[in-house]
């Protein structure tokens, strides 16, 4: 595999809202939102253009993390198969699955199939995950996750290429096991990974058709970038095409009227479309943005206005 997203423009992308509400992002209103206003959200992102739509994976949030983390987090594969239903054009990504937390054989079952429901959308987005509460629930050892990880990551891409398997991990063990359906995408859908620290960077590097960045403010992402460049040159990946990614700043088209915190990139499309090229000049062809709104309306407004007045200005 390599980068499937076509050269010369900055693609967009949406982590979604309602079905995270993490207290740091979430907005007031999601809190009472639901499927409908779910589906609306991505009915809208597909007619924008967008590049693709995510969903995120917990299973369950200690209460130490609620205040922080809140515990609405929609089960991924599921939310995602029902989205292929509602969608027609725009790409489908877990932003980011936790592979340690499954067998890597189900894994490739769930994106398997979605590929196949979507007619060839599924794009895996893979990562470590942190909540090390969650791992203990689940009988799964975090200090080793890292580990884990890579060699998910290992029988994943080989269940995805072929029917048949046969592996021999620390962790997992498959002996000319065979599963369909097979994904539509060929070799394999394309699985970018999570991460910004070192271990990760070498990860996506390794093993990565993308990046999916966490933790990566304008300040720290020249350098991380150029890390993972590196990496790729001890690869030998250098040459391959890579989707590489970046998460902006909260974005407001036009002026708000109302308090959108300091933080918010707002104002004319000139403005916003000019400072999300920076990203571009730094070797992203993908960023995923986040809107603020204070209703379902509102969001969706802004989705099209993004679409309409930004989005032309960042090729």
């Amino acid at each position: 595999m390599a980068a499937i997203l076509p050269p010369g423009t900055l693609h967009v992308g949406m982590q979604l809202p309602i079905q995270s509400q993490s207290r740091l992002y979430a907005e007031a209103w999601e809190d009472s939102a639901g499927p409908d206003e779910l589906a609306a959200l991505a009915r809208a992102c597909d007619r924008a253009g967008f590049a693709y739509i995510a969903v995120c994976d917990h299973t369950a949030i200690p209460r130490s993390h609620a205040g922080a983390m809140g515990t609405e987090w929609w089960d991924t594969m599921t939310t995602l198969g029902w989205l292929a239903g509602v969608t027609e054009r725009i790409r489908l990504i877990s932003h980011v699955s936790v592979l340690a937390y499954r067998h890597p054989m189900m894994s490739a079952k769930a994106f398997a199939t979605l590929d196949r429901i979507s007619k060839g959308r599924a794009i895996v987005g893979a990562g470590a995950g942190h909540v090390e509460a969650e791992f203990e629930m689940l009988g799964v050892d975090f200090k080793t996750r890292g580990k884990a990880l890579n060699e998910a990551l290992e029988l994943l891409d080989l269940a995805l290429r072929e029917e048949y398997v046969t592996f021999a991990g620390r962790h997992w063990r498959v002996d000319d096991m065979g599963a369909r359906p097979r994904p539509v995408q060929t070799p394999r859908p394309p699985i970018w990974i999570g991460g910004s620290a070192g271990a990760a960077l070498k990860r996506v590097a390794k093993y990565g058709d993308g990046w999916l960045p966490q933790g990566s403010p304008r300040e720290t992402y020249p350098a991380q970038l150029a890390e993972l460049r590196r990496y790729r040159e001890e690869f030998g990946r250098a040459d391959e095409r890579l989707d590489i990614g970046a998460i902006t700043e909260m974005i407001y088209v036009g002026e708000a009227g109302w308090d959108v915190g300091a933080h918010t990139l707002t104002g004319g499309a000139d403005r916003i479309a000019e400072s999300l090229r920076w990203y571009g000049e730094q070797g992203a062809n993908q960023i995923q943005v986040r809107f603020r709104s204070r209703d379902l309306a509102e969001l969706l407004d802004q989705i099209a206005r993004f679409a309409a007045e930004v989005a032309p200005h960042l090729s």
